[in-house]
């Protein structure tokens, strides 16, 4: 059973990518369990975590959910000097979506869900106020393989 969810990006020098990270997320680290380590709890259970090393090369992105990307590229771009970052869609897709990378080279990105009521739905079953809805794909006894 997997219950929990850990992703690390690697950075030159801790204390600027401490300070990088937080801009990016709006707040300070949630956990340093030691030196050349800072972790941030993203949403329950999914830790982002921020290690001083060698970045990997051709990883990620990494993309976070989030209510206006729109928004978010522009104090980004304000924030962080951040250059290359388009908003891509496409209409089979049902959400707007933008990459960019962090100094290190680690890529992230941001997406947006363009129906906003599966976005408010996608936030009350995170945040646990009601069991996850398969309105939108199969039911779960669809997806199992037969034997």
């Amino acid at each position: 059973m997997i219950f929990e969810l850990t992703i690390q990006v690697r950075v030159k020098d801790i204390n600027e990518g401490i300070r990088w990270y937080q801009t990016l997320l709006n707040k300070p680290p949630d956990f340093i369990p030691h030196a050349g380590i800072a972790e941030w709890e993203i949403i329950p259970g999914c830790w982002l975590q921020v290690a001083e090393g060698d970045p990997a090369e051709g990883s990620g992105p990494l993309r976070l959910g989030v209510p206006d990307i729109a928004f978010e590229r522009e104090r980004l771009v304000r924030d962080l000097h951040i250059e290359n970052f388009k908003i891509y869609s496409r209409e089979e897709v049902p959400v707007k979506w933008g990459t960019f990378a962090d100094p290190w080279g680690n890529l992230l990105g941001f997406f947006e869900y363009l129906d906003k009521t599966e976005e408010k739905e996608r936030i009350k079953t995170l945040s646990g106020n009601q069991p996850p809805s398969y309105s939108n794909a199969r039911t779960l006894k669809e997806k199992e393989p037969n034997f």
